[in-house]
């Protein structure tokens, strides 16, 4: 895969909270989905524009970060943001974020499958 490639998504739904860099206010709006490399952030009535920079906070775990994201594309329904993180910790939010969402889709797949094998 090469650099500009994006990684594989993984779909969520995540209330997260974000701000331009020069706002003091913060907005509200829900990851759709989220990668290594960066994520949807879907939202309405804000005015985001390309190559602006913006602050996203989430919790994963009892853990808040705050990230830095510069935002690639936008349309009417959200934006697609790129991680710009910091440090190592920034980089490992993300990426307990997504195994959480996985392990918890693939635990409620497990349950599911047994429930449909006792019925069947």
């Amino acid at each position: 895969m090469d650099s500009q490639s994006p990684a594989p998504r993984t779909p969520l739904t995540l209330e997260v909270n974000f701000r331009k860099s020069y706002s003091r206010g913060e907005e509200k709006g829900i990851l759709k989905n989220i990668s290594l490399s960066g994520a949807f952030l879907e939202f309405k009535d804000h005015e985001l524009k390309n190559n602006d920079k913006v602050q996203l906070t989430f919790e994963v775990s009892g853990r808040v970060r705050k990230i830095q994201c510069l935002v690639v594309w936008t349309n009417k329904a959200g934006c697609g943001i790129k991680f710009q993180p910091n440090n190592n910790r920034d980089v490992q939010i993300v990426d307990d974020l997504i195994y959480f969402v996985e392990t918890s889709r693939s635990d409620k797949k497990n349950v599911l499958d047994k429930i449909l094998k006792k019925v069947s």
